[in-house]
């Protein structure tokens, strides 16, 4: 038997480390605009609420607290729009990206069965896939897929790495198709909270979904709304068919997020200052590594929402990250989520305001 990793491609960060040392070597210091980790402080009431909740010396419960589960069925109700929203609609996982890589296996998907994703997409739904053994498929428009073999369709709005939004109109006749034809639709909504030029909306709003969730599922993350990357803390909502099996597996499976970090989820949840206070933040530096990367040649395409800007000089990828490592910037080649963004890099907005005041200094000299 082959292992496991074999299925795998090779792991694409790997090859950025040599652009890396050449960026860490500028006299002040590398800007490091490749990855899109959270800098900026966790704030402080959901570190108090972590605090509170560490004397946790219990197994916790895979579905959650019940405050958790009224902390996400609020939520969704609150800034998504969603109607009717329960506890059976609702599932806490580890952390978005544990999920993502895992689903088609919980699902039962595997030889024959197809997963279908964006031509240019976050690698982890092909991970995905092959840890199933299923098929793999990218797409422009979904809708032209054949769908005789098609299991899962991950959508992603706002997109990584483009910053693309799919409008109301989009999700609507999507999810409508994928309903005709029996396929469950995964939108990968981390990013709903960081809109720019559009306003994402999810495909649990009742004007997409008709008021029903039925083979539908959104992913949720704290990472970049709340700065809680570091904790973990990632939620499913959406159609409750789908999501008590899921229960059921993570339960067998052990996959229990963590008590202290639930506590500070329900926190997180419960308050929009901080959200606005962390948009402001990257609003800035946005504005900022925009403008400066226009100024220093570069063509924006997309990048109307998220933590990204999707940068084109019209030239390989791999050249583009040289020309900027040799400035002391690290940034991500476009090819990492697929063939299609070979000429792109992508920018990420997740450095102090320190650091991207020293990058807009070096494209603008």
């Amino acid at each position: 038997m082959s292992a496991v990793s074999d299925r795998l491609p090779a792991f694409p960060w790997d090859k950025l480390e040599p652009y890396k040392k050449t960026a860490a070597a500028h006299p002040d210091g590398i800007v490091d605009l490749s990855v899109g980790t959270p800098v900026d402080p966790v704030p402080e009431h959901i570190q108090k609420a972590l605090i509170a909740a560490a004397d946790s010396p219990g197994y916790p419960t895979v579905w959650g607290t019940l405050e958790l589960r009224d902390a996400l069925t609020r939520w969704v109700e609150h800034r998504l729009g969603g109607r009717g929203v329960t506890h059976r609609h609702v599932l806490p996982v580890v952390g978005s990206k544990e999920l993502v890589a895992w689903l088609p296996t919980q699902l039962g998907l595997g030889p024959g069965d197809q997963v279908a994703f964006p031509r240019l997409a976050y690698p982890t739904y092909e991970v995905g896939a092959r840890l199933a053994r299923a098929e793999h498929v990218a797409y422009d428009d979904p809708t032209e897929l054949d769908p005789s073999r098609l299991k899962l369709l991950w959508l992603n709005s706002p997109s990584n790495p483009t910053g693309r939004v799919l409008s109301k109109e989009e999700l609507t006749r999507i999810v409508a198709w994928a309903r005709e034809h029996g396929v469950l639709v995964l939108s990968d909504e981390c990013y709903i909270e960081l809109g720019w030029e559009a306003d994402p909306v999810s495909v649990l709003h009742p004007d997409v979904n008709g008021g029903s969730y039925d083979g539908i599922v959104a992913v949720h993350s704290l990472s970049k709304r709340s700065n809680l990357a570091g904790y973990r803390a990632a939620f499913l909502a959406g159609d409750p068919a789908v999501l008590g099996p899921l229960l059921q597996i993570r339960k067998h499976g052990g996959m229990m997020t963590p008590a202290p970090t639930q506590a500070a989820v329900v926190a997180a949840l419960g308050d929009d200052e901080h959200v606005r206070v962390q948009r402001e933040r990257y609003a800035a530096r946005r504005t900022a590594l925009r403008d400066a990367l226009l100024a220093h040649g570069f063509r924006i395409e997309h990048s109307e929402a998220s933590l990204y800007l999707w940068a084109t000089r019209d030239e390989s990828c791999w050249d583009t990250v040289a020309h900027l490592a040799d400035r002391g910037i690290l940034v991500a080649p476009g090819d990492f989520y697929g063939p299609a963004g070979d000429r792109f890099v992508r920018v990420a907005l997740t450095a102090t305001d320190e650091r991207v005041r020293a990058a807009v200094t070096r494209l603008t000299a």
